[in-house]
């Protein structure tokens, strides 16, 4: 690896992680470096773009990634839809929070976990889609609705784009159905804000936790965890305040899983699940 190639891999770990995986990596010959990994490191979410389009050609490039990522026994699970027009946007932006990310964006791309096509296909057949209601079956849509979001939230980020994920998306999937047209057997699982990012922003790298904290060797170790968490929260506060946002990483885990009524609209979202074929049995 030259010498570069090594500047680059310590930076980059250096804003990941902060200077401990850094030194760690630069002590190691065997941590390998390349520019797909480079890609992935500098991941950052994008909020503000510049009105630029995301183009056709783009588009097409990033749902090909999408399609090339694993799925389960080759079923395909999943869609996704596309949205620019600026009154759709604005409509489900009110539905995902008010996020000015989603009303300003130049590509909204919400990832579906579909049966829908399933059951189309089992119709054609004189069929019934009588196992579409197992929570495997819900589960394997997340999945494959997941795997093809990263594989073209990567793919879009190679090509210069920046991207933000919109999990507020599931706030009321009920009326976003209805907004999108999704068939019965189909779910909106996340969106994701696609375009060119606006250099004025000071978007930056989030740290994350460690690697020796979410990485267990044969068995998984909860104690194990204890120090690098302790470490974790005091460099994510500063970063934090930096971005002047409030509160630790510990403080936003009890605030979001600890605290009743967290998850506002989203407690309700098995009888939405239910509601759209899913039954979850």
């Amino acid at each position: 690896m030259t010498d570069t190639a090594l500047d680059h891999r310590s930076a980059a770990l250096g804003r990941r992680y902060g200077t401990a995986e850094a030194d760690r990596a630069a002590q190691s010959e065997e941590f390998v470096w390349n520019e797909v990994l480079a890609t992935q490191l500098a991941h950052r979410s994008v909020r503000k773009f510049l009105p630029d389009t995301v183009s056709e050609g783009q588009l097409r490039a990033i749902v090909a990634a999408a399609s090339s990522t694993a799925s389960s026994s080759n079923l395909q699970l999943w869609s996704v839809v596309a949205v620019t027009d600026r009154d759709r946007l604005g409509r489900i932006a009110a539905l995902a929070g008010n996020q000015d990310a989603v009303r300003n964006a130049p590509l909204l791309l919400v990832w579906v976990a579909d049966l829908a096509r399933a059951g189309r296909i089992a119709e054609q057949n004189d069929r019934d889609l009588v196992n579409a209601g197992f929570v495997e079956s819900a589960l394997l849509g997340v999945v494959d609705a997941t795997l093809a979001a990263q594989n073209a939230a990567l793919a879009a980020e190679s090509l210069g784009l920046g991207t933000v994920y919109i999990g507020a998306i599931r706030n009321h999937p009920i009326e976003l159905a209805e907004e999108l047209n999704l068939p019965a057997h189909s779910f909106a699982v996340v969106g994701l804000v696609v375009g060119h990012p606006d250099p004025a922003e000071s978007a930056e790298v989030k740290p994350r936790l460690g690697v020796d904290v979410v990485l267990h060797r044969e068995r998984y170790d909860l104690a194990a965890q204890e120090a690098g968490i302790a470490e974790y929260d005091v460099r994510i506060s500063g970063f934090y305040r930096e971005q002047g946002l409030p509160d630790g990483w510990i403080d936003r885990v009890v605030g979001r899983f600890a605290t009743p009524g967290a998850l506002g609209a989203r407690e309700g979202l098995r009888e939405a699940l239910e509601r759209r074929g899913f039954d979850l049995v």
